[in-house]
């Protein structure tokens, strides 16, 4: 294939989706820039510019800061447990030949199901199924209402998104182990090397860029996570579980402050984009360290 048809076949491929993302997360941004920029209500058919008065409102608003406390909290907890238990899964499945293949389907099915049924299922569990459980064998934390307490709807909420997301990153890290050449790995054990030497000083240092991408993911789904948290806690108790997603969609749809969601949203973005950058700048310098 000559320079040129490479260069074409390119392009054609190329252009099409250039253009959906344009369309689909360029122009939307933008205008929502323009929009934070006004004052509007959703109804009105028209809007008054206010200039930069919705940020300077964001960043006296305590609602705003506790939301996103709560959410960086978040995402610093399911990043870590998401992973190793990710990261744990593809080792436990890589060693049992026989279910093998059984086992990846069991732990990415839940990644397959939506967050808000997943949400509604798992409530259904903590607040009556535990409920039944804790009175049977008088357990004082399952007979005690999760949503009642900020520790345990935090929890609550937590233990659902690990569970729903680390199959996915599972066959990551499998896809990554097999990768692996296991002519290294031997030579490692006829050096002497223990399983977990051999673990931390080869396969992990080649497989890290697995990590790098499985990082930037768990970081980007935790600080996105909407539906999961508006079916299982909605906020509660007195929104101190309340996501910054879920805060920026009250303010704009049920509060009817378009104008200030929308600057929400803004800064929101800017922080995942920084956040993500930053993450992919370390991961990256240490792949190259290793």
């Amino acid at each position: 294939m000559t320079r040129r048809k490479y260069d074409i076949n390119f392009w054609i491929f190329v252009i099409p989706m250039c253009m959906f993302f344009v369309m689909i997360n360029v122009i939307p941004f933008l205008e929502g820039i323009a929009l934070s920029l006004q004052k509007w209500n959703g109804v009105s058919a028209h809007t008054e510019f206010v200039g930069l008065s919705n940020y300077i409102d964001l960043f006296q608003d305590k609602s705003f800061f506790k939301s996103f406390q709560f959410t960086l909290l978040f995402v610093l907890s399911s990043v870590l447990l998401v992973n190793a238990l990710g990261f744990g899964l593809a080792l436990a499945v890589e060693h049992v030949f026989k279910l093998r293949n059984a086992l990846r389907t069991v732990f990415f099915l839940p990644q397959l199901i939506g967050g808000l049924v997943i949400g509604y299922i798992w409530k259904f569990i903590f607040t009556r199924v535990f409920l039944q459980i804790g009175e049977s064998v008088n357990i004082g934390i399952l007979q005690t209402n999760w949503f009642s307490s900020k520790t345990l709807a935090f929890l609550a909420l937590l233990i659902v998104f690990v569970w729903q997301y680390s199959g996915y990153l599972m066959v990551i890290y499998i896809a990554a182990l097999q990768g692996v050449p296991e002519e290294v790995v031997e030579a490692s054990k006829i050096d002497g090397a223990r399983p977990m030497q051999t673990l931390l000083n080869v396969t992990m240092p080649m497989i890290a860029h697995s990590f790098t991408i499985c990082l930037f993911l768990a970081i980007s789904t935790a600080f996105k996570v909407y539906d999961l948290n508006v079916a299982l806690t909605n906020g509660t108790p007195f929104n101190s579980t309340e996501s910054l997603t879920l805060h920026i969609y009250r303010e704009a749809f049920e509060y009817s402050r378009y104008g200030y969601g929308a600057a929400q949203g803004v800064v929101f973005s800017v922080i995942i984009g920084a956040v993500t950058l930053l993450q992919m700048w370390v991961m990256k310098k240490r792949e190259v360290e290793l």
